[in-house]
């Protein structure tokens, strides 16, 4: 069991204010302000509260659901904790949390195709917090893309290859740490969110993908707070980057201040089944067109679609899906 510094009952802890303010019952409890939120998460990235402490306030922030201010102030404070050198550049900022239970990350031959195109995507997310899922981070292991662990070698590949991926636990600790907290709780907490938004190398673009769709207009409103030159978000298929192409679907944008949306309709008329083999060999083959699969190639070219039209906001749905066909068919087949 966890020591609990118990302090004299005439002396509050500093973070107690806090928990108070959650769970103060239905007619008390109120949700946090930005400034509070960023007050009580800093206090959280520094340490300075008891393992109790957390745990109630991440419980409570769950059972309340964490609103736009909630998730602007506690991004606002863990990106203040991030220690990141200032001369490593990426394009895209690509978060990578969810992990894959139906179908092959496919989004993955997305960012090489993105690469391909010239753009720089930066990837960031953690494997492991929750059971049965096929997470980023492994994926690129097996095809032989070797994820890294330090800033320096992210310059170099992001310089030499166009795209490279971090791992959370060497962006910030603590916030990995938190996040992994899901197995000791059996819940996710506002920590998957807010994740997905911290954009430690402060890219122009910002694509997102979540699972639950009243989460959509949070995200872009967060965004939009958070002063993000360009964040788009989807319903990625298992709450990652990756388009299903058998679904329409809305892209949610916050794009120089001005909230959009935009309807992306169905790439097919019949519904394709659940893979079944979720094999590196299945993807490898795919992308060097020894075998062929419609799901497959729908999803990796209306994912690739969607990074690129947010990108290039300009361009229209018809103008991306051109793109992105042509980088496909020239795609260097030696990659994986």
């Amino acid at each position: 069991m966890t020591h609990i510094n118990i302090r004299q009952a005439t002396e509050e802890h500093p973070f107690a204010q806090y928990v108070r303010i959650l769970g103060k019952g239905k007619k008390g409890s109120r949700a946090l302000t930005r400034e509070e939120s960023f007050l009580a998460m800093s206090m959280i990235m520094k340490g300075e509260i008891e393992d109790v402490q957390l745990g109630a306030f991440m419980m409570l922030m769950r059972v309340k659901e964490e609103t736009n201010d909630e998730l602007t102030g506690f991004a606002e404070a863990v990106r203040e904790t991030l220690d990141i050198p200032t001369d490593i550049q990426a394009d895209l900022d690509w978060s990578s949390y969810a992990g894959k239970r139906r179908h092959l990350p496919w989004y993955i031959f997305s960012i090489l195709l993105l690469a391909q195109a010239g753009h720089k995507v930066f990837i960031h997310g953690a494997a492991g917090h929750t059971a049965n899922r096929l997470y980023t981070e492994q994926i690129l292991e097996d095809l032989g893309l070797k994820p890294v662990n330090n800033w320096p070698d992210v310059r170099d590949q992001l310089n030499q290859r166009g795209f490279s991926y971090l791992s959370l636990e060497h962006i910030s600790p603590k916030l990995y740490d938190l996040i992994n907290m899901r197995n000791l709780m059996g819940l996710r907490s506002p920590v998957h969110s807010l994740a997905r938004l911290i954009n430690p190398l402060n890219a122009a673009t910002v694509l997102q993908g979540i699972f639950h769709p009243p989460y959509a207009p949070r995200h872009q409103a967060v965004g939009h707070q958070l002063g993000y030159k360009h964040l788009a978000v989807i319903k990625g298929e298992g709450g990652e980057i990756e388009r299903n192409p058998d679904n329409s679907m809305t892209l949610f944008s916050a794009l120089n201040g001005e909230l959009s949306e935009e309807e992306w309709p169905a790439m097919y008329q019949k519904r394709h089944l659940k893979e079944s083999a979720m094999t590196v060999k299945q993807m490898k083959a795919i992308w060097k067109g020894s075998t062929s699969d419609e799901y497959a190639q729908g999803a990796v070219l209306g994912t690739c679609a969607v990074a690129l039209k947010a990108l290039q906001p300009a361009l229209t749905q018809e103008a991306a899906f051109e793109k992105a066909n042509n980088l496909w068919s020239s795609r260097d087949l030696t990659l994986v």
